[in-house]
């Protein structure tokens, strides 16, 4: 309870921070972050293509796989019609990519509790962030951390959705036809792109914050800064 207290009794609100390079550059990880994620997190897609029978009578059937995130794709079966009216088989889109996609989406949630956790250290607590050097080396460890997550998980993504791409592709799936089959729309994969794109720019924001940071630290400040006219007194005659 006391801990609570002093939390609350040491708050003091001081925007000026937003208007440093530290503090404006992690906003904009808080903001891109919540894009990475929420980009991959959630999705769901579609892929299609038709089953001609000549029949008699000719018609045409549409077959619409659908699949969606964590991208475990034989997790959702689609039915696989027959043109001489006999039972529809289940069928499988072929590929698990969920590791690299939930890995990404990790990388994304726990880079935003930080980013939210600093800020309000860094405008909330500003003199306890820097009446030490803890504070901004452990603030430099963790950022430098993250830039390395997001190199690690941006580049696995990148590469698994490639692979969710060819394994959804109706040219693909048409392979697997026993009837005529035409290859119709692609998947949306615009939101997707879009996500690897913001990991990347994650990345740029994280590791460029790491020198803003690294300035804070003892390492770059002189710890015996030299005494100012006033604190050594007036010079001698």
């Amino acid at each position: 309870m006391d801990t609570v207290q002093n939390l609350v009794s040491g708050f003091s609100l001081d925007l000026g921070p937003l208007k440093e390079p530290l503090g404006f550059i992690r906003v904009l990880e808080w903001v891109f972050t919540i894009f990475a994620f929420a980009t991959t997190g959630g999705y769901t897609g579609s892929s299609h293509f038709k089953i001609k029978c000549t029949g008699p009578p000719t018609k045409e059937i549409d077959v619409n796989p659908t699949f969606g995130y964590p991208f475990r794709l034989p997790a959702t079966p689609y039915e696989l019609p027959s043109c001489s009216g006999a039972q529809s088989n289940a069928t499988y889109l072929q590929g698990d990519f969920s590791s690299s996609a939930e890995f990404f989406v990790c990388v994304g949630v726990f880079g935003f509790l930080y980013c939210t956790a600093t800020l309000v250290l860094y405008l909330g607590y500003q003199n306890i962030y820097r009446q030490t050097s803890r504070g901004p080396f452990i603030d430099l460890v963790v950022t430098a951390a993250f830039a390395f997550l997001w190199l690690v998980s941006s580049s696995a993504w990148g590469k698994g959705l490639t692979d969710v791409k060819w394994a959804t592709n109706p040219l693909h799936l048409v392979e697997f036809c026993k009837e005529e089959c035409v290859a119709g729309e692609y998947p949306s994969m615009g939101r997707l792109n879009a996500s690897v794109i913001f990991g990347f720019l994650n990345l740029i924001l994280w590791a460029g914050n790491c020198w803003f940071i690294f300035k804070e630290t003892s390492f770059h400040k002189d710890p015996n800064p030299p005494a100012t006219m006033e604190e050594g007194g007036a010079p001698g005659p």
